[in-house]
Parts: C-alpha cells; structure tokens; sequence
C-alpha cells in the first residue's frame, strides 16, 4: 500500500504514465521505423566532408621545372595571396606540370573557396603562355571521390584484350545506380603517328608547317549553309575528315611545279599508342584497373554487393576462365565489419547490461534497462537517417562509444523505482515518483555529458571533418536515451516491475520447475519443426534460447537472489562504515588524493609512453616506393622493379594466405597516397603494393614484420632510393619526419638540403628510416643556345627554332581522327632514329620561303645555335612563394616519431644555418601540436560548459566546484593506466577520452549531490529551518552517509556496465552471434584495426571510470563535508563580526 508522501514530480514521465498504451504504440513505433531506417541508411568506409584545399593544375607539355615556375606558378601565385581566407599556398613545378594547392582556414566554404580560387586564376590568366596545351584547371577534393574498390583485370593476355575486358566491366559496372562512374587506369592512349623521315622532308624543302597546314586543311567537314529547290530546303555540308589511315598517307603535302608529294613519300603514317609512359602488373601479370567511384550519399554495402555479383556473372558467361579478376582496397570488407561490430555489440550490451542488473535487480528489471540500448540506438540512428548523414567509420564508433553511456540514464530510472518498489510503493508510484525524484538531475548530467562532447564539433583542420560526427552522433543517441529513460522505461517499470523471491514452499518450487521445463520443452518443439521445415538457424536459437533460460532458472537467478539478499546489504554496511570513517578524517583523504594526482603524474613522466597522433594498427597493405636517378628511362626502371618484385614475392610466399595480390605500378601514379596528388609521368619512379587479408583472417601473422622483411630485402641497391611505408592510419597528415628548409637561392638550398641530411645520418639516431629530399638537383638537361645575331641575319627567330625543335622532339597536335564516338590525336614528330640523335635534332634544316624574294631558304639550326651539356632540379617547390626543400622519412617499426623528431631538432641546434634560410618541422609534428593545442582548449572549454550548467542545476557554487574537482581527479585513473600499462597514448583519441570521461563522471556525481541535498533539504523543512547550517552537523554527516549508500547502487551499476560495453571495444573482441546462430560459429577474434584505432579512446574511459567510481562514493562525500565545514566555519566567524 502506497504511503503518502511529497516527492518531486516530473511532468512528462507522468503524462507517460498515465497514458501507457499509447507509449507502448510509440515506443513500437521507433522500433520499425528505427529499423527501417538502419536498413536504408547510406553505409559507407568515410565521411563525405572535403579537404579544405584547392588544387589549381596547369599543364604546358615541353617545358622544364624552371620555366614552368617562372611562367605559370609564380604569376597564378601572385594572384592566389589576395584571397581571403587563404591559409597556406604550396606549389609543385615540375616538368610539363604546375600544381598549386591553395589550404584554406577551417569553417571556410569548400564551393566559395573554389569560386574566389577560379576568379584568381582567371585575372592571372592574361600573365600565362599564350599557347598553354590547356588553360589551368581548378578543382577540390572530397571523400566521395575516392574509389570504393580497385577492380584489376589481369592474366596472360595482350594489353588490347585486357582493356577490351575491363571496357566491358566498366560499361557493365556504370549501370549500376549506386556507382557514379568507373575509371579505367593502366590503358595506354592512342594516337596517329606522322613519324616524319627529316633527310626525305629535307630533301623536297618541306617544313613542319607545310604538313600541319596540309592536314588542317583537309581533315575538315563544313557546313555551308542551305540551298532552296523546289520549295525544298537542302542543308550543305562539305564532308573531308579522314575515315583511314590511309587516307592521310595518299594526302598531297604540297605540289611545286606539278610535282604532288604525299605524305607517304616522307613520313610514317601509322594508328597506335602513345608512347609508353606507364606499366602496371598485379602478381607479376600486366594489368588494367578499374577505379569504381560511388555516387555520393549512395550504400557503401549495396554497391558493392552489386559490384561483385556483376563480376560473378562476367566470370561464368562472358570472360575467360583463366582471366583473373580480383579487388583490391575494397572499403566494403571494413565498412562491413563496422556494421557488424554495432549489431553484435549491441546484442552483447544488452546481455552485459543486462547479466550486471540481473544480480541487483532481477531479470525482468533488467531487462527495461536492457530495452533502452536498442531503443536509443534506433532513434539515433532514425535521426541521423533523417539529416542525411551516412553511416561511415566515425559514426559507427560512435554509436559502439554509446552504448557504454547511454545506460546510465536508463540505470538511474529503474534503480530509483526498484527502490521505491522496496519500500512498499505501488508500481505505477512508483514509477512517477522514482523517475521524477531523478529527473532534473539525470537531464542536467545529460546536458553535461552533450557540454563535453560539444566543444569537438568546433575541431578545425581535415581530422575535425572527421571527428565533428563522433559529438553529433553521440548528441543524437544520448538525447535519445533521456528520452527512452524518461519516458519508456517508467511506462514498462509500472506494467511489468515485480520483486523476484525464491519459493515458499516445496510444492511453489515444483510448480514454477515444471513451468520453466514445460517452456524449455516447447522451444526445443519450436526448433524441431524449424529443423523440420529446413530452418536450421531456427533450431539453433531455440537451443541457445532453452540453454540460456535454464541456466538462469537454475544458476542465475538463485545466484542473484543470495546477492541481493546476502552480498549487497554487506556491501552497503561496509561502505557505510568506510563512508563513516572517510568522513572523520577528511583531510587525510583529500590531501591524499592530491597526492595521488602528483604521484600520478610523476609516474607518468618516469615510465613516459609514447605519443603519437593517430594509434597505430596493422598495416593493412604496404607500399614499396622506388626512385632511380633523375633522367632514367621507363624501360631501365621495369628492369630493376622485375628484380624487386621476384624478392618481395620470395619474402611474401611464406604468408601466401594472408597476402591478397602484389601490384606494381611504373611511371604515373606512383606517388605516395598519402601525400598530394603529383600529375605527370615519372618514369625513374615506381610503387610497389603489398595488400594484405582483412585483420580476422590472417591468424596470427604480424604485417608489421613483412614489411620490416620487405625493408630488408629492398635495400641495398646501387643508384636506387627505396622507401617502404604503410597505409595511412586515420587522415592524411604528412609524414612523421617532415623537416622543411626554406630560402630563396635554390642552388644554395639544395646543397644545404644535402648537409642537413648528411649531418643528421652522422648523429647516429636510431628509427629512421632513410632521410629523403623531395627536391633533387641532377636532371639531365640539353641547352640550345640561339645566336641573335646570326639567326636574324638568316631570316628565323628565337621562336623559329624552338619551335621546330619542339615539333622534332615532343611533337604537336595539328588535328584530330575521329573513330565513331572517339577522338583521337594527331601528332607530327620526327621518327625515332632522328628524336635519339642529338646531331639530327640540331643539324635538321629551318625551311621558310623569303619573304624578300619568294624562295624557299633552309637554314642548319647548328649554324645558329650550339649546345650544351647541363643539370637541373626534378621540381621545384614553393611554401608561401617561398622556395622550400622538404626533408622526410618514415619511422621504423617499434621507434616512436615525436622522440626522434625531439633528437633531430635538438641536433640541429648545433648546425649552422646559413642567413636567410629558415627549418621547421612540419607534417604530423605540425597536426600533432595544433591537435593538442585544441583539444587542450575543448577540455577547458567542456569544464567550463559543465560549470555553468551545474550552477543553474544546484543554484549553487560549492557543488560545481565539487563536480569540477571530481573530473580533475578522475584524471589520476588515466595516467596511472597509461603509466601501469605502458601503453601508447594517441593524441587525437585519448584526448577525447579524456572528455568523454568528464561527461561520465559529472553524471554520477550530480546524481549523488543532488540525493544528498534533497536528503538535507528533507531534514531542515521537517524541523521548519531556514538553512542546512542551521541543522546539526551529525544530521549532515548522516544525510551524507544515507546518500552515498542510496547512489551507491546505481553508482556502481553504472560504472560497471559502461566499462563492461567498452572493454570488447578496448581488446578488440569480436564475436559473431548472427553466425553463431546460422552456423554455430561465432567467429571469435581478439584484436583488428579496430582496436588498434579506437582502442586508446575506450582504455582512457575506461581507467578513468574505474578509479572516479571510488571519487564519487568516498572523495565526494568527503569534500561535499569539507565544503560544509568550511562555509559553517565562515558563517560562524561573520555572526561574530
């Protein structure tokens, strides 16, 4: 029977109360649509956010890295710097190419930034070439143009047939709705050749200018206008273009005096490639690739399900059976894995949460806590479906981070109602009263924890485009779950709570044996007919379903009745006396947990760990990087990758089953994906890849040492600079050693590049890999030196011979072949033998007519220039219009980057930079700082969040201060782990560790706070007291014990059940119940990319969590009587005054 009795009311819990059907409609409801939306949801590997960066790519074909520089980057550079909002201007030149990468601030508009760069560009562009091959191209970034997968098609075949089966795939693929298009890489275009013979063109007085003018000319189709007849209008068109080879060939270049020459007569006419500027192989085979880009906001999972069925089918029915088609980097097998981490880490929550509650509360109790992860997860997720975002990496660990908080809400609730059912309330009082006695304090430790989480949402830079989803999503789910606590579980709690006790009697214990066995029965007949009608999983679930049911009939249930009856009152007496004895000696306990701290982190700096910026995992694939000396010829470069390949496959073939594919790229796209992008052909340059299986099916293989085994092997070689590096663990930063040197005398620059880094290999420092400049002087150079004087006094120009040198050696577009829908280039050009003869390029003869007299002259260019012999730089590079040469290496295996950076910088303190050139340390050292510098800010700012929150829950200054302190020293937890452990700390991760963990201990702090001043409050409006000074301190000192004891349930409930739902998170425990279920394998796998990635996070929480549980049921209680001390102590002493 109920007593009467003032409480606190909450009037939304009671409106649900009273009205239970039509929560129990609603609370359907987000069940189907929050699964509906689950299953729609776009799922994909990355967030779609973009780089804050601009790219602006000029090709001007024929030209060396210095005049690109002074041509088109410097004057498209000194419109750049007027933009607003511009961060940093980095620019490439290189042969061919100028790249300018224009980084804007953070909270700029990617589209406006794109805008302001393209109106640059087009003021710069009166200052370029006026014969730039094609005007500059301004284009940004974004995740969504990654590829999901790289199909490769590869086999004993010609390079035609491998394009024409990959044409095939690609039109196939492209039909597929998720897919927005598919890039075929490693096909060689084509071309018409005139590949001219110089002594026959020289012979009949032909110039370059006569065959370009002929084709011109000729490979044409005119409209001419109409033509009216007979009432009829006739369009007129005159048809020329070329529809064959040979029809180029038959073409009169020119007739003198009747006399026709064709162009047979002095050229090759033929329809091929492009000069060789790329190789490719996959596992030793020539290879084409095809590079399968989604449609952004598309499934991630669907596509790619699509995608492997499309080849399945090609497989069977239209390619051959030896050809071998195989993907590589496929983003689905981790994003699936993500998705199955969630799913089964929701169904272990709830069995954790629940299998915890069922000792202090019963099954059936539990099980309205248990409720609340599903629920919340799916009006989370039903929210997030809503505002359009995906479910990506970041999300999706944010949900598995949620599961470990959003029970605490849900715990409160049901622990408070439980209570009040104990004490004699009816279930439906019990709910309004349990529930509204915590309701405040539950939605302002909520608004706490989403104050803590806010300040991430404002990260700056690419790594907060990524991060900002972790505080969104868990806003999202958490606001969900104080809905689900508030609203939902007090509807079950007062339908369905009951109080469980043994039986009676005898005869009460057999009945309810008999029920649970006549239960088991009828699940294991279910199961059968399941069996029966070719459900196998049916039969299974049914067996783990009567399993799990006697044993907790049998084992669990007697085992949680002791524990409430026997265990927790001792354990409430025992706290109550340690409670007791904390509180006569409070100073000893606060200063003693000062101490602590101060111990805590001297240990820490003692057994210091190592700092990184993103956690480390397993590589996932490995790239070899090759460069041979500047100038060397693509075929040269194949010969010594062929040799580095046959050692890499001889490393490997001992980890054949965990080794997917080995791809070998030559000439383009071979630079570092994790760098920026590099147009162009580099043919001294090659990668090599090495990718692996997933994480769960390479037993118990360490990448990490086939790589260190492909290091070894790798190196060595004469003349070859090899550099072995792993795929990008979180966003790209930049290398972990990034040392760059600026100054404006670029000769000077690259000598002194070379001392620092022969100064630095003398320092002996162990962890680097190989230092490397990005800037290398030694790229063989021609010169061709014009003779004013003389070439005028002939009739030709400057231009004249540089244009035909050009003409002679890179060649030029004079028109186009159309083949159906295709165009293709037609390039004149000198044959082969004459391009490779430096006497045959500078003897050819300039052919003109004089203007003077009408004849035809031909001038040898050896009579108005001479040659020589010289160098130049591979690129030059430019920070801020300033020259910069960046000194880089990896970091070997076991080395931490931010120590050996520390003994560089500390070695370089002794070398003597000459004036006017400057070194900083950028890449991941540069992020890292600015990281740490924010997240430093966000803690503060989340303190200062929650401050003013607690001051408008408590109305009070002593209770935040309290809370604050409590959050201070929950920090002892972490750095005792880290220190204990000798783990790594990840900046990124165990900082918003870190912050997490200021949300969760605030939670139980202001629960217990505000019991104990509701208890206080209690006691002074009983006596009729204006204020709790006015109470006696014995009376204080009891509220205090009585609040701890009343909190120390839900306390406890919820620091086990948050560290229970993270610790599968830190040790990366996998386990599979859907397979379990169909298969009877669960599929168990300790560790992954996962753990490595979000482990830091969940160990920080969880370290924290462990020790702040002691800080909230002792420390607390302790400064919470010191506080009262203290202002009683101040009351006293101005009453005297």
């Amino acid at each position: 029977m109920a007593r009467e009795k003032d409480y606190r009311s909450f009037g939304l819990t009671e409106l649900a109360v009273d009205n239970a059907t039509s929560i129990f409609i609603l609370a359907f409801m987000i069940l189907l649509f929050g699964l509906r939306s689950y299953e729609n949801v776009p799922k994909e590997q990355f967030p779609e956010v973009q780089f804050p960066q601009v790219y602006v790519n000029t090709p001007y074909f024929g030209n060396s890295a210095a005049d690109i520089e002074s041509l088109v980057t410097r004057e498209l550079e000194k419109e750049l710097q007027s933009v607003d909002g511009v961060k940093t201007i980095r620019s490439t030149s290189i042969q061919d190419f100028s790249v300018i990468t224009v980084e804007f601030n953070s909270g700029e508009d990617i589209d406006e930034a794109v805008r302001k760069v393209k109106d640059a560009v087009d003021m710069a562009k009166p200052e370029l070439p006026s014969d730039l091959d094609q005007e500059p191209t301004v284009l940004d970034i974004n995740f969504a143009e990654i590829p999901i997968v790289t199909v490769n098609v590869s086999g004993e075949y010609t390079l035609d047939e491998l394009i024409n089966y990959a044409e095939y795939l690609q039109d196939e693929i492209e039909t597929l709705d998720e897919v927005a298009r598919a890039e075929i890489k490693g096909d060689r275009e084509r071309e018409v050749k005139i590949d001219v013979d110089l002594r026959r063109m020289e012979s009949m007085q032909i110039s370059f200018t006569d065959i370009e003018n002929a084709i011109a000319s000729e490979n044409l189709t005119l409209s001419s206008g109409e033509i009216v007849r007979d009432d009829f209008r006739r369009a007129v068109r005159v048809v020329g273009e070329f529809e064959n080879v040979q029809e180029i060939e038959d073409m009169i270049v020119k007739s003198e005096d009747l006399r026709p020459i064709y162009l047979k007569d002095i050229a090759t006419v033929t329809f091929g490639y492009k000069d060789r500027t790329s190789i490719a192989r996959a596992d030793s085979n020539p290879v084409v690739s095809i590079n399968v880009i989604k449609k952004q906001g598309e499934n991630l999972l669907s596509a790619a399900d699509k995608l492997k069925l499309i080849l399945e089918e090609a497989k069977e029915d239209v390619l051959p059976a030896d050809l071998d088609i195989s993907l590589f980097n496929d983003q689905s097998d981790n994003t699936r894995e993500q998705v199955s981490n969630l799913e089964n880490s929701i169904i272990s929550g709830v069995i954790l949460v629940t299998l915890v509650l069922l000792f202090f509360l019963g099954l059936r109790n539990a099980l309205f806590v248990g409720i609340a992860i599903p629920l919340s997860m799916l009006m989370g997720i039903l929210f997030i479906y809503m505002s359009g975002v995906t479910l990506n990496i970041v999300v999706l660990f944010a949900l598995i981070l949620a599961l470990g908080l959003l029970v605490d809400n849900g715990i409160v609730v049901i622990e408070n109602i439980y209570r009040y059912v104990q004490e004699g309330y009816g279930l439906v009082d019990a709910a309004k009263q349990g529930a509204g006695e915590v309701a405040l304090p539950i939605i302002a430790s909520t608004a706490t924890t989403l104050a803590a989480f806010v300040p991430i949402a404002f990260w700056p830079g690419l790594v907060g485009s990524f991060m900002q989803y972790l505080p969104i999503t868990l806003i999202i789910v958490l606001t969900s779950s104080l809905f689900v606590a508030l609203v939902i579980n007090p509807v079950f709690a007062a339908t369905f709570m009951k109080m469980e006790e043994m039986a009676g009697t005898d005869e009460e214990r057999k009945r309810k044996n008999r029920n649970v066995l006549i239960f088991a029965a009828g699940m294991i007949g279910v199961g059968l007919l399941g069996l029966v009608a070719g459900a196998g999983w049916l039969f299974n679930l049914m067996l783990i379903a009567t399993f799990v049911s006697l044993l907790h009939f049998f084992v669990f249930r007697p085992a949680a009745l002791r524990f409430q009856n026997n265990a927790l009152p001792r354990l409430e007496q025992f706290y109550d006396r340690f409670v007791n004895w904390a509180l006569k000696r409070p100073g000893i306990i606060f200063g003693g947990t000062f101490i602590l701290l101060f111990f805590a982190i001297v240990l820490l700096g003692i057994r210091q760990p190592k700092v990184d910026l993103f956690p480390t995992a397993d590589p996932l694939y490995v790239n070899a990087f090759v460069e041979l000396p500047l100038g060397s010829d693509i075929e040269k470069t194949n010969r010594i990758v062929e040799d580095l390949e046959r050692k890499i496959t001889d490393v490997v073939e001992p980890y054949g089953d965990v080794v997917q594919s080995i791809l070998t790229q030559i000439g383009e796209d071979t630079a570092d994906p994790n760098g920026p992008p590099e147009p162009g052909s580099s043919p001294n340059r090659a990668r090599l890849t090495v990718s692996f299986v997933p994480a769960r099916d390479r037993g118990e293989v360490n990448t990490f040492q086939v790589m260190e085994e492909i290091r070894e092997v790798t190196g060595g070689l004469p003349g070859v600079s090899i550099s072995v590096d792993k795929n990008a663990d979180g966003p790209p930063t930049g290398k972990p050693i990034n040392l760059e040197l600026q100054g404006e005398d670029m000769d000077r620059l690259v000598i002194l590049t070379e001392d620092v880094i022969n100064y630095i290999n003398a320092q002996g420092i162990p962890g680097i890999e190989k230092l490397q400049a990005d800037v290398k002087i030694g790229k063989p150079e021609l010169i061709i030196n014009v003779d004013r004087e003389a070439a005028r006094r002939y009739g030709i120009s400057t231009f004249n011979v540089a244009s035909t040198i050009r003409t002679a050696l890179f060649g030029k577009e004079v028109s186009k072949y159309k083949v159906g829908e295709d165009d293709y280039p037609i390039f004149i050009r000198l044959n082969e033998d004459s391009r490779t003869s430096i006497e045959d390029l500078t003897n050819q003869r300039i052919t003109f007519r004089n203007p003077a007299n009408g004849r035809i002259v031909q001038v040898p260019i050896s009579a108005v220039a001479d040659i020589e012999y010289s160098s130049t730089y591979s690129s030059i590079k430019r920070k801020d219009l300033d020259r910069v040469v960046t000194v880089f290496s990896n970091v070997r295996d076991g080395y931490n980057a931010n120590e050996i950076v520390a003994q560089m910088d500390e070695a370089l303190e002794n070398f003597d930079i000459p004036t006017g050139f400057t070194y900083e340390f950028t890449g991941e050292q540069q992020q890292q700082a600015e990281d740490t510098e924010f997240l430093s800010g966000a803690f503060l700012a989340a303190l200062f969040f929650i401050f003013i929150i607690l001051v408008a829950q408590f109305n009070s200054i002593t209770a935040p201060f309290i809370i604050i302190l409590s959050v201070l020293f929950s920090t002892i937890g972490v750095f005792l782990g880290y220190a204990i452990f000798r783990q790594d700390i990840s900046i990124v991760f165990t900082g918003v560790g870190i912050i997490s963990l200021a949300g969760v201990v605030v939670n139980n702090a202001i629960v217990l706070i505000d019991y104990i001043n509701l208890l206080v409050k209690d006691k002074r409006e009983a006596k009729g007291l204006g204020s709790m000074y006015d109470l006696e301190k014995e009376e204080i000192k009891e509220s205090i014990i009585k609040g701890g004891a009343t909190r120390l349930r839900p306390v406890l409930l919820t620091a086990i059940t948050t560290v229970l739902g993270l610790i599968p998170l830190a040790i990366g425990f996998n386990f599979d119940f859907f397979s379990l279920i169909t298969d009877w394998d669960p599929k168990i796998f300790i560790g992954g990319d996962n753990q490595a990635f979000w482990g830091p996070m969940a160990w920080t929480v969880i370290y924290g969590l462990t020790f702040a549980t002691f800080l909230t049921l002792v420390v607390i209680p302790v400064m919470y009587w010191i506080a009262y001390n203290f202002r009683l102590r101040l009351k006293s002493i101005f009453s005297r005054s």
